[in-house]
């Protein structure tokens, strides 16, 4: 199936059947995104599967509830996302005034980040590589009905 869209008096003819990308102009228009609050880190200096981990205890809770078992959770992204929490709450109560008391975990993910590869010296002048991964963590918080 072939669109017609005509834009600016240039017509031209879309393959797909996916609605284009709405620029941030009309996205302001409408509205995308005031429903919510998003905080995202990039490059965090832990791999991506071990940061998974707590996320999924906290996907879906309430904010407050989740805040609590990040404080209490013994892991090294804990200190990372209990920051990364207070700033998608700030964005959402002060950009988008939404109600802090109804905030619940609406997304939470860890997607793999940059690899920096290090050299480790063995015996015998022989050496082998070390990966280091990172990870890029995101939250958004959205209010219960």
């Amino acid at each position: 199936m072939e669109k017609t869209t005509e834009n600016k008096e240039k017509t031209f003819t879309r393959k797909c059947n996916k609605a284009p990308r709405l620029t941030k102009k009309q996205r302001k228009e409408l509205g995308v995104g005031k429903d919510q609050g998003r905080a995202s880190i990039n490059n965090v200096s832990v791999p991506a599967s071990k940061a998974n981990l707590v996320t999924e205890l906290i996907r879906g809770k309430d904010y407050e509830v989740a805040l609590a078992i990040v404080k209490n959770t013994p892991n090294i992204i804990t200190e990372s996302l209990e920051k990364l929490l207070i700033s998608a709450r700030a964005n959402a109560v002060n950009n988008n005034n939404l109600d802090e008391s109804k905030l619940y975990v609406a997304e939470i993910y860890a997607n793999q980040g940059t690899t920096l590869k290090r050299i480790k010296a063995l015996s015998r002048g022989s050496a082998t590589r070390i990966n280091k991964r990172t990870c890029h963590l995101t939250v958004v918080l959205k209010e219960r009905a």
